[in-house]
């Protein structure tokens, strides 16, 4: 497991300039595993965010809690060099990723980019002058999902919605969920199709899933999730959809036509607890398909992949229609645990 973890950080850093990738790859290993982003800002210093806090790197590789004079300081030269090998080259060949603000790297780590946006016809056409890049840290974690098996055990087949803030831990879950399910941890081995946008979950590099999702498991990568579900019900029969960051309502959609051709859909959602959940419209849009049994709730950045509870669909649309307004704008729902 180190040496995975390891093999993660040092490929998710190969965009970095030389300046800062010496330093960031004699980081100790231990140091590592705890990496969740490293950050890059034009003017300001190298920010290494852990999962115990945020660090700043300075000039002889080491992590200082605050910044000083001997912080490494990004410089716009730095960040173009760093954009231009995140693009590997080929700005043009993504630029529908950077117009959406970010890039995905071989196995899976997204590159967030913050710059000026250039519109064309009203919309958002790409980004120039990055201003600053967010290395995320894609991890493998064989067994991240054992909890939610444990709990749900063949029940997980009437559908599961994650939900957690930014870096709770979600993709990775969700990672482990289609490996498994795949593998026959309910038993049989069923058939999945992950369809992956971003190319977070599968990591595809040149066809080649670069992370394991499992034996049985068919990566759709780069579709849009409203047009990848339907294709994938459509022509791949699979028992599991799987897809991160449900949120349209094209999406919602094709999640309805997903439940009605007997397809159990699993996704992902950002919120960071059960009412923040409710107060969105499209989440509830969602709970209202049918296809979602549970609400699985992750603890947040600080505890990633910590499960903090499970809810019964059912039960929290119910509360939306009993609270008043106000009500629902408070953590009162119960957690169900599910035996």
């Amino acid at each position: 497991m180190g040496n995975l973890v390891e093999s993660k950080f040092d490929v998710a850093i190969r965009a970095v300039c030389e300046k800062f990738y010496q330093h960031l790859i004699n980081l100790p290993l231990d140091v590592k595993k705890q990496v969740q982003e490293i950050r890059f800002r034009i003017n300001k210093p190298v920010t290494v965010c852990c999962i115990n806090g945020i660090y700043f790197l300075n000039e002889n590789g080491r992590l200082d809690c605050r910044p000083d004079i001997n912080s490494m300081i990004v410089t716009k030269n730095d960040m173009d060099t760093c954009f231009r090998n995140i693009c590997n080259f080929s700005i043009y060949s993504h630029q529908n990723e950077i117009k959406n603000g970010y890039v995905t790297l071989s196995g899976g780590h997204r590159v967030g980019i913050c710059g000026t946006a250039v519109f064309q016809n009203d919309k958002i056409s790409s980004i120039r002058d990055i201003s600053s890049i967010n290395i995320r840290i894609s991890r493998e974690i064989e067994g991240a999902a054992n909890e939610i098996f444990k709990l749900l055990k063949k029940d997980i087949k009437s559908g599961l919605l994650l939900v957690g803030s930014p870096a709770s831990g979600k993709t990775t879950m969700l990672r482990d969920i289609a490996r498994q399910i795949s593998s026959g941890t309910l038993g049989d081995i069923k058939k999945v199709a992950v369809v992956d946008e971003r190319g977070e979950l599968a990591g595809t590099c040149l066809g080649v899933p670069q992370n394991d999702l499992g034996y049985c498991t068919d990566v759709l990568d780069g579709y849009p999730k409203a047009e990848g579900i339907m294709q994938a019900v459509r022509s791949l029969s699979p028992d599991y959809v799987i897809c991160d960051e449900l949120g349209g309502y094209d999406e919602v959609y094709a999640v309805e036509q997903c439940l009605n051709a007997g397809v159990s859909m699993i996704s992902t959602i950002h919120a960071g607890s059960v009412n923040e959940l409710l107060m969105k419209k499209q989440a509830v849009s969602l709970l209202k398909t049918r296809a979602f049994g549970f609400v699985a709730l992750l603890n947040g950045h600080a505890q990633p992949g910590k499960l903090m509870g499970i809810f019964k669909a059912g039960d929290l649309l119910a509360k939306i229609r009993g609270d008043s307004d106000s009500d629902c704008r408070r953590d009162t729902c119960g957690i169900y645990g599910v035996a």
